[in-house]
């Protein structure tokens, strides 16, 4: 099942407010940025955290799960726990890197 476009726009509500917010629709499903930074990936109205060791005791009892075939395990987020959510990207949006610019074909 695909991630409806309400679903996400849902996730951004919970995190207003923590930063510049955006999604991206990639293959039918999402990914939610937090000032340009990848966060959540949201894969059939389900929101997927990779798993890292700064957010393993905040995340130890949530479930686990694979976002899409041959991706590695990630935390499972409860979205609708708000206070979690937020606290989840207060930790992560700082050590996320920006993504690297993609080059232009034709380019040198």
């Amino acid at each position: 099942m695909a991630t409806t476009q309400a679903f996400v726009e849902y996730i951004c509500e919970q995190i207003r407010n923590t930063g510049d917010i955006r999604y991206k629709k990639m293959f039918g499903e999402y990914m939610v940025y937090v000032n340009d930074k990848p966060i959540f990936l949201v894969c059939g109205n389900t929101v997927f955290v990779k798993r890292l060791p700064e957010i393993a005791e905040r995340m130890a009892d949530a479930e686990t799960g694979y976002p899409y075939e041959g991706a590695k395990e990630h935390y499972v987020l409860d979205v609708d726990d708000a206070p979690l959510v937020r606290e989840i990207v207060s930790i992560l949006e700082p050590i996320t890197p920006l993504p690297k610019p993609r080059k232009k074909k034709g380019s040198a």
